[in-house]
Formats: C-alpha cells, structure tokens, sequence
C-alpha cells in the first residue's frame, strides 16, 4: 500500500466515524480531562500555599516542583505500576490496567506544572498587589481566593498546557494502562502498536486527530492571552 493510500484510507477512517477511532479517542479525551481536572483541583492550591507562606524548606519545594514538570514519563509508570501491582500497598484494589490508573499517571504528570506556574502567577500577583491586600486587612492565604481569581486567564493557560501534556503521554499510560483493546488504548499507545504492526492507515488517522487537537490547544492558549492582554489594557 502506497503513502497515498495510506493517507487516503486514514481520512476515510476520520469522515466515516469508524467506530474503533471514536472509542478511541473518547478514552483518551475522557482520561486526560479527568487527570487535568484532578490534577487542578489538587495542584492549584498547592502552588497558591508555596507563593503565599514561608516555611522551612520552601526552596526545596519551589526546586521539586519546578524539576517534576520535566518528570520522565516512564519513571512515573514504573512507580505506579509497583504500588498498583499486585504485590503493592494499592494492589488490593485492583486499579492496574483500567483508565483509572491512567488518570493518575497522567495527573501526576500533569500537577507539578500546574502547580508550578500557579505558584509563580500567584507570587507575581502578591508583589504587585500585596500591599492593597493588606490595606483591606487580608494575609497572604486570605488573599488566595482573590488573586486564583485575578489570574484566572494565565492558569488557565497553565491548565491547557498540562492537558496538551496528558492528551500525548504515551509511556506512562501503556505501562500502567496495558493498552489493551476496547479497555485501556489511547490515541497514542494505539499509534506506537498500529505503527509497529504496520497498520498504518489507523496510526496515521489517529495521529492527525491528534495533531488537530494541539492545534487547538495552543489555539485556546492564543486566544486566551489576547483576552488577558485586553482585560489588562
């Protein structure tokens, strides 16, 4: 099969809706929008906590929440397949192989650079504002709710990022996840096997799907900082 067969077959496989690459996809968006939402909720005010309060061993803090954005994805598989597994502290719950364990693969991937430019948005925010704050009586962690608030179009661009993170880990998810078919596969487990078993039609339709939705994630990232840049003005 040629490459324009290949290509041809892969928006066929797009236009018709084939039932296989819906699946597919849905598991993927619903595993990485459940791992960016967990992950907000938990990293959101943890990185507001580290910009407003001053404890021993902040700036190692500050450091590991900096490094764990270049996490390694396999090495965030590895150790939840050992603590999910069988002979784990969490294997008697039977989470090994299932989205769930995915979403928790990519939400720890996920947290540490949500929580790590929230951090700096909000400490930003606090040496521009701090003063006003406290002229109204409010310290620094009563403060949190107000300057989450005023920053909400940089976090949320903070929050895209980690999705266009989740929506493309492969390593961590086909460890955790087995990427067996109907069950765990993602878009792009599904790739790196449909590519390898030489299924390229499959491989490439997923991939242009993918490559689609970073588009528009660093569309929603654009569009995003203009609003902020207009609101500022």
């Amino acid at each position: 099969m040629g490459i324009i067969d290949i290509v041809t077959l892969a928006i066929s496989l797009i236009l018709k809706g084939d039932s296989s690459v819906l699946t597919i996809v849905g598991l993927s968006l619903t595993v990485s929008i459940s791992a960016v939402l967990l992950a907000t909720v938990i990293g959101l005010p943890i990185g507001a906590l580290v910009a407003l309060t001053r404890f021993p061993g902040r700036a190692a803090v500050v450091l590991l929440l900096n490094a764990a954005m270049g996490l390694p994805p396999v090495v965030v598989g590895l150790a939840l397949y050992l603590l999910l597994s069988r002979a784990g502290p969490l294997g008697e719950f039977g989470l090994l192989f299932t989205p769930t364990a995915m979403v928790f693969a990519q939400a720890v991937l996920v947290l540490p650079i949500i929580a790590a430019l929230g951090r700096q948005t909000v400490a930003d925010l606090w040496v521009e504002y701090g003063d006003l704050l406290h002229s109204f009586g409010n310290g620094p962690l009563a403060s949190a709710p107000t300057l989450l608030w005023d920053a909400r179009y940089s976090l949320a661009t903070a929050v895209l990022a980690g999705f266009g993170r989740a929506i493309a880990e492969v390593g961590a998810v086909m460890i955790v996840g087995g990427n067996i078919a109907g069950v765990t596969r993602t878009m792009t487990t599904t790739i790196a096997l449909e590519t390898s078993k030489g299924n390229l039609a499959l491989a490439m339709a997923l991939g242009t799907i993918l490559m689609g939705l970073s588009i528009l994630v660093n569309g929603g990232v654009q569009l995003i900082s203009s609003i902020a840049g207009r609101k500022q003005a």
